[in-house]
């Protein structure tokens, strides 16, 4: 039977029936990504066994392996009403950043269900919208429901490492796969930041993901003569890349506001009467009255390029020749050619740069169809609720797929707890999810889709 439109019943839907067992089934699949090819695992095993559970509900799925062994990608295609329109891609990847079990109050590969969150690694990142997006699959299909456009549901490896054996290599090499999509949603957006009204009251803004700063991961490296480690040195190769070092983590970028940021500050200023002035020394002050995700927000203003790794030296009484750093660099769309001049002052002649990995910036502009749909969903499950774009300051896959033209969206709806401290649980110990956030989640999604 074909859908009707109307999916504000009070019934309980297939998808919200099962959405949180699919996310716990899901979770305890260990799909570690080290980054390395050798140490990380599990992917083929989890795409598989999503493939079964669509296959089990009446689709025809395609597996690949993108360009490596065991990283697996599974499609599905689900026709649309009006197949001429342009096809909506939903997308989710299946990996997640390792964990350490010591660390955790529960295992972090459990899928524990208990004190109303399913708990465990990819919990929000992002195995929930990843349940559903299966939930949903299986029930249109089993129910026959015939959405408005086509959808292509798209379960993805290796984003955690920027997509080079996930969506970046599926674009380059196998781009009939996203044959007639013109427009996607995946992470990170559609969870509820509850904001505090002048007159006393709340207000829950949904953050609809726009916009993503570049990623890049640069090496630096010195060099410099060997030697003995009691004689004098004058040029040292650790010296010179500690200083430099030193040089990048400690500089602040100039305050750059790129339009999704702009509307996203004169939307909660209009709801809570704070006021953000670009021109201000404390605009970072200003947003840290938005709690947590403030950390979020306010790495978006400005470029960052932050050590995470050192690696020199052999032996304790020998002057290497070599040293080197790597450097995780997140750059505000329009400013990487400005980012990489202040780079190079910074870290000074004696130092060598290089891009490792180096992914762009996205942007996209809060308006058309798909938006007004986003809006719709939200406000038939949460009439308080309100729509806001926003700048993710990480990245997702959706940088490989505006590459095809794909316009991209980050929309995952969850209404969370205003106390739960939500940034923090992204890559973080004891993450988990509200069980009612997925379910309404699920709820919010079926209706954005059978809208879109």
């Amino acid at each position: 039977m074909a859908a009707t439109g109307d999916d504000s019943g009070s019934a309980r839907s297939r998808a919200v029936s099962e959405v949180v067992e699919l996310v716990s089934a899901l979770i305890r699949f260990d799909t570690s990504n080290t980054g390395d090819p050798a140490t990380t695992k599990g992917e083929q095993e989890c795409a598989e066994w999503v493939a079964r559970q669509l296959e089990d509900a009446g689709y025809s799925t395609e597996y690949v392996e993108s360009g490596a062994t065991g990283r697996g990608n599974v499609f599905a295609r689900l026709p649309g009403a009006d197949s001429g329109r342009g096809a909506l891609m939903i997308h989710g990847h299946l990996d997640v950043v390792p964990a350490e079990a010591a660390d955790w109050s529960v295992h972090p590969f459990s899928g524990a269900v208990q004190d109303g969150y399913v708990w465990g690694r990819g919990a929000i990142d992002m195995k929930d919208m990843v349940g559903m997006m299966l939930a949903l699959a299986r029930q249109f299909k089993i129910e026959g429901t015939v959405p408005p456009r086509d959808l292509v549901f798209a379960f993805l490896a290796d984003e955690e490492n920027g997509g080079k054996w996930g969506s970046q290599w599926l674009v380059e090499n196998r781009p009939d796969l996203f044959e007639g999509v013109t427009e996607a949603v995946g992470e990170v957006g559609g969870f509820s930041l509850t904001v505090p009204r002048p007159d006393g009251g709340e207000r829950r803004l949904y953050l609809v993901e726009t916009a993503e700063k570049g990623l890049g991961w640069m090496r630096l490296r010195a060099k410099a003569r060997a030697g003995h480690g009691s004689f004098l040195h004058e040029d040292n190769a650790v010296t010179i890349l500690a200083a430099a070092v030193a040089r990048l983590g400690t500089h602040t970028f100039p305050l750059v506001v790129s339009d999704s940021v702009a509307e996203f500050l004169a939307a909660v200023s209009e709801e809570s009467g704070l006021v953000f002035d670009p021109d201000s020394s404390d605009i970072e002050g200003t947003l840290a009255k938005l709690g947590s995700i403030s950390r979020i927000i306010g790495a978006t203003l400005r470029d960052t390029a932050n050590p995470t790794m050192l690696n020199a030296g052999y032996k304790a009484n020998v002057i290497p020749q070599t040293a080197e750093a790597v450097v995780d660099c997140r750059v505000v769309p329009g400013r990487l050619a400005e980012f990489e001049r202040e780079v190079d002052e910074l870290i000074g002649p004696d130092v060598e740069r290089e891009w490792v990995t180096k992914l762009d910036s996205y942007e996209t502009t809060f308006d058309g169809h798909l938006v007004d749909a986003m809006n719709d969903a939200i406000l038939a499950h949460d009439p308080q609720g309100r729509t806001v774009p926003y700048m993710l300051s990480g990245g997702t896959d959706a940088k490989a797929f505006a590459h095809l033209g794909i316009r991209c969206f980050g929309f995952a709806p969850l209404r969370l707890p205003p106390e739960l401290d939500f940034a923090a649980l992204f890559h973080g110990v004891d993450e988990r999810v509200p069980v009612d956030a997925l379910e309404f989640g699920t709820d919010v999604m079926e209706h954005f889709l059978l809208h879109s």
